[in-house]
Formats: C-alpha cells, structure tokens, sequence
C-alpha cells in the first residue's frame, strides 16, 4: 500500500515528525548514555543524577544505597535507596542482600530476616548467594539457617568447599549430624570434611604437646588428646561416607589420609583405606595389593612407583640417587618370563644414613616372617655397607638386618626370619646404610623382595 504525500503540506508533516522521532531518540540515547557515565563515578552528585535521568533503572538506586552505606556511613539514607532498587527490581538477590545488610548495622533484626529471605527466594540455589545468606545468618545466631545455606555452598561450589566446612564445624562439631544434615553426597565436600578433621588432629596433638611441657597443663594437654582420638575416630566415618557415594576424587587425598593415619597408629584403618583404593571403581590399585604369599607391595618394581600408601616411598637423601634400571634384570629361577627391571641405588657422597627407599608392611603380632631379597652392586667404596632393615614403625625395634650388602658382582640372595612383637601391626623395610655417616661410594641394584608368614 503506497500513502501519496503530493502535496507540500503532507510532505511538510512527514518531515517535521520524522525529525521530532529522530530527536526524541538521540535525546533518549544521549540521557542513558549521560546515566551509565555518572552511575559509574563514585560521588554522591553524580549517582543522584543518574538515578534522576534513568528514574526505571534499579542499578542507580543500589548504587546511590551503596554510597551511603559505604561511603557517608548514613544506613538510614541506604535503607531508603535500596528499598527503591527492590521495588524497581524484586529479583534480585544482590539487592536484598544489600538492603539487609543496611538493615544490619541499623540492628533492624526484623527487617534484615525478612529482606534476608527475599533474598534468598530470589535465588536459592546459587553458590554467592547461599554464603552471603549464610554468614548473615550466622552473625543473627541462626545457625540451623546458616547450615542449611552452607550444604547449598558445598553441593554446588568446590572452591567454596573447605571454608563453608569449616564454618559448619565450628557450629556443629558433631560428624553424625553433619554428615547427616549438611554434607551433601559430593566428593569436594566429603575430601575437604576428611582434611579439616585431620588437621583438626594435628593441631590439637601440637595443643597437647604444648600443655605436656608445663605441669600446671596437664588436664588441658589429657583434653586434646581425647578430642584428637574423638575427631581421628571421626574421620573413619567419614570416609565411609566418601566411599559409599561413589564420587570422585583425586588420589593423593586418599594417600594423605594412610599417611595420617599410620601417624596416628591407625594401621587398621590404613590398610582399609588401601584396599578400598584398589577397587576398580574408585583408583584400580588391585597390582598394588599384598598377597599372603608375599606382603611387600611392587616386590620386583614392575609397577609404576606411586610413592604413596603400602607401595614404596621415597625421600631425596643427600648423596643417594635413585632410578628404576629396565637393563639391569634379575634372573628368577625356574620363571618362564626372562627378567625383571630393578632398583638402582647410587650413593656417592658422606653423611649417608638411608638410601630414601622404604615401604609400609601391615604384620600380625606375635608372628613368625620368612624375609628374602636379591641384591648385586658395583664399584663400592667405604667402610661397610648398605643393609636391608625390617623395623617396627612405632617402637623402631630392628626385627631383622642384613649383613652389608656388598661383594656381590652378580645378582645374591638374602634370606632371613624374624617374629614381630605382641603389640607389632606395622613394620617398615629399607635400606639403611651402617654405620651411619661414613661416606660411600658406589652403586647397589636392588630386587625381588619377599616377605610371607613362616609356615607352621
């Protein structure tokens, strides 16, 4: 449809409104463009300006809220301006935080609730917006609120993790309840629940360490140590929990926590732990599992060393190096297989008193073992030697020690036999060097380790 403007007047009109629409917009354009510039400068002139130009917009009026709540300390001024910004704008959780928080520092507890729990209706689920709310709430005293809002934190913000449960503790140092009410089924939470109760432990052994050096602390340094066995217990539970919910975490938390626990003499636990760690649907370390053939764990070094849990570990020492040697093999007799690769040891410096490589041993008490290992070394230099070293962990009783290992240019068997303690649960086997700090030169190859309940 064509509209005939053939006449001057039409043509007149046409043009006149054109150029008011064209106008009235750029005045529109140029007034927000004037609001978003002086609602970015902090002055109070200015934010008033833009709340005039822009009156619909609820930003400015939060804005203006802020200012007098940060910058003149006038909450009463900021009460009113960010009673505005919820009214232009009720979905905001951000604003509702603000007002109550105005609210707050006013000491209106009724208000603050109320614009608290708008708050959170406006947004429930989102992580920022539950720890706000739950820190609101926790200096109100509601603490039941403050956990509720702290399980959404922890089931929906990892990095939030380890501080939200450590709030939760300090309301509710109780593992069932927590467990039961506010740790949400997720890996995150359980690992960093897990690690605040171990350094829980920690930190009240070194309180009771502390009060056992002065006699008038002895009562206070009994009491740490009861909360330290009460939280290490603690800790049981939890993991069962993490274990339970099939979640996902990474695999130094589970071998942190067997060091814990060998810490705390937990061998037990420990070797739980492990084993749970072997399953298939959590880390797959059934080759890193003892047999009651042989209870030493990667006994030829076939496997990746872990450094970790009940496979061998390593410490750099000064003057050791170690290497896993794919061209030195052991010949094992009567094995349809041709060899294996070994540990080479090369020590060369002084002041050498342990090669670094070790590992944990879950014994019976009271039991009778069969030891044997295989051994070669070249170019060895100093007196004595390097000498395989059964130990009990908590005692260090020696249980049993090689002589020195060394004139042995082929590969040497070492057999021995020891019985553990009544009260023995764990030993640890390495290599010590005797007599302690002398220099040595030289490198050991080390291989095919055994150690199995003696037969009756």
């Amino acid at each position: 449809m064509k509209i005939p403007f053939k006449s001057p007047g039409r043509r007149r009109l046409v043009a006149i409104l054109s150029v008011a629409l064209a106008g009235l917009y750029v005045g529109l354009a140029a007034t927000l463009f004037a609001a978003a510039w002086l609602g970015s400068r902090v002055e109070l002139t200015s934010l008033k300006r833009a709340a005039w130009l822009d009156p619909g917009n609820a930003e400015y009026r939060n804005l203006l809220g802020r200012y007098f709540d940060l910058v003149a300390r006038d909450p009463a001024s900021a009460v009113g301006s960010y009673r505005a910004a919820v009214q232009l704008n009720p979905h905001s959780a951000r604003f509702w935080f603000d007002l109550a928080s105005a609210y707050q520092v006013m000491g209106d507890t009724t208000n603050q609730t109320a614009a608290l729990e708008r708050a959170i209706h406006a947004d429930s689920m989102t992580p920022d917006v539950a720890w706000e709310a739950a820190n609101l709430y926790l200096v109100q005293g509601e603490n039941d609120k403050a956990l509720r809002e702290f399980r959404v934190v922890l089931a929906n913000d990892s990095s939030l993790a380890d501080a939200a449960i450590q709030f939760c503790w300090r309301i509710a140092p109780d593992e069932d309840r927590l467990l039961r009410d506010v740790v949400p089924p997720n890996g995150s939470a359980y690992v960093a629940f897990l690690s605040l109760l171990q350094n829980e432990v920690n930190r009240l052994l070194h309180d009771a360490a502390t009060a056992a050096a002065d006699p008038d602390s002895q009562a206070q340094a009994r009491s740490a140590l009861e909360k330290a066995s009460k939280e290490t217990a603690a800790t049981f539970k939890v993991w069962a929990a993490l274990v339970d919910s099939h979640q996902t975490f990474e695999q130094r938390y589970a071998a942190d926590y067997i060091r814990f626990l060998i810490s705390r003499k937990q061998v037990d636990q420990a070797v739980l732990v492990w084993q749970q760690s072997a399953d298939p649907k959590l880390f797959g370390l059934s080759s890193y599992l003892p047999s009651s053939d042989n209870l030493v764990v990667n006994p030829r070094f076939t496997l990746p060393v872990l450094n970790a849990g009940f496979d061998w570990q390593y410490q750099k020492q000064s003057g050791v190096k170690l290497r896993f040697d794919p061209n030195e093999y052991h010949i094992v007799p009567g094995d349809s297989r041709t060899g294996r690769q070994s540990m080479t040891i090369t020590f060369d410096g002084p002041g050498i008193n342990d090669a670094g490589i070790y590992q944990f041993v879950a014994v019976q008490p009271g039991a009778t073992y069969d030891f044997s290992a295989y051994y070669k070394n070249a170019e060895q230099e100093g007196a004595g030697g390097p000498r395989f070293t059964v130990q009990d962990m908590y005692s260090q009783k020696i249980y049993f020690e090689s002589d020195d290992l060394n004139d042995a240019g082929f590969w040497k068997a070492v057999n021995g036999e020891f019985t553990t303690s009544p009260d023995c649960k764990l030993v640890v086997l390495h290599v010590r060097r005797v007599p302690e700090g002398h220099p040595l030169r030289g490198k050991l190859w080390i291989d095919d380790f055994r150690l199995a309940v003696k037969p009756t």
